[in-house]
């Protein structure tokens, strides 16, 4: 089973979200996109950010699509990180071949995160272009560092021994959880 991983706080989930998983399963020939809802992302505030539970049924409401699974397993594993979660799942279902999926205004702040470096070493990475930091993102620190494990998006992707990351360049989906959560009334 080749499953790309969509993590995020989904606050709100959004048609964005849609967007990169279809263009993700398109181009990978995923079998699914599971959306891994954060219980909190340690790199954003808890103010502003809506309840677990809701951002849960949101984004299942939302997915509504055969191949999208919505989980929110880091909480079950009781991981804050994104390298936790993926040596967890990894040790959970060995038999999978997960690919990172995030859009390309996660990659510029991706030294941000715990252990980001080894991150690319356990798991392909497939980054979805977006609105506004395509090209900021192809120029970042994390894509300079790696440069030479970027490869083709096509089926034997999610295959790849990491590190590997590529670039899906598609129509992009200008919708962000921000600028939701400004439009929406109180």
């Amino acid at each position: 089973m080749r499953i790309g991983l969509l993590g995020g706080s989904f606050n709100p989930p959004h048609q964005g979200h849609i967007h990169a998983s279809k263009v993700a399963l398109k181009r990978l020939h995923l079998d699914y996109v599971w959306w891994l809802v954060s219980p909190q992302n340690p790199l954003k505030a808890k103010r502003g950010m809506a309840n677990f539970k809701n951002r849960l049924e949101a984004a299942r409401a939302l997915a509504q699509h055969p191949r999208i699974v919505v989980t929110g397993i880091e909480g079950e594993l009781k991981t804050r990180f994104t390298i936790d979660t993926l040596r967890a799942l990894k040790r959970r279902f060995p038999k999978a071949r997960f690919v990172w999926l995030m859009g390309s205004d996660n990659l510029l702040q991706l030294p941000r995160w715990k252990k980001w470096q080894d991150i690319f070493r356990l798991v392909p990475i497939a980054v979805v272009a977006r609105t506004g930091s395509a090209l900021a993102a192809r120029l970042s620190p994390a894509a300079a560092r790696f440069r030479a494990a970027e490869r083709p998006a096509d089926a034997s992707f999610a295959a790849i021994k990491p590190p590997a990351f590529t670039i899906l360049d598609a129509k992009r989906d200008p919708t962000t959880a921000t600028s939701l959560r400004v439009s929406s009334p109180k």
